[in-house]
């Protein structure tokens, strides 16, 4: 579920490299909160991440 609803962030997939250049596959995850937002007029539990949290982005309840 790491997706946020505001600004559609989510999972990046790349290559894990070490230092003996051994590759594998990870996944980077958004930092997301689920927070009590208002959203059209009404109040509603939304996935958000900290930047939009942080930005503003988001109305809070």
């Amino acid at each position: 579920m790491a997706k946020c609803d505001i600004c559609e962030k989510s999972l990046v997939y790349g290559i894990k490299v070490s230092h003996s250049h051994r590759r594998a596959n990870r996944t980077w995850k958004p930092n997301v909160r689920r927070v009590k937002a208002i959203v059209d007029g009404k109040v509603t539990h939304i996935y958000a991440c900290t930047r939009c949290l942080r930005s503003g982005k988001v109305e809070r309840a």
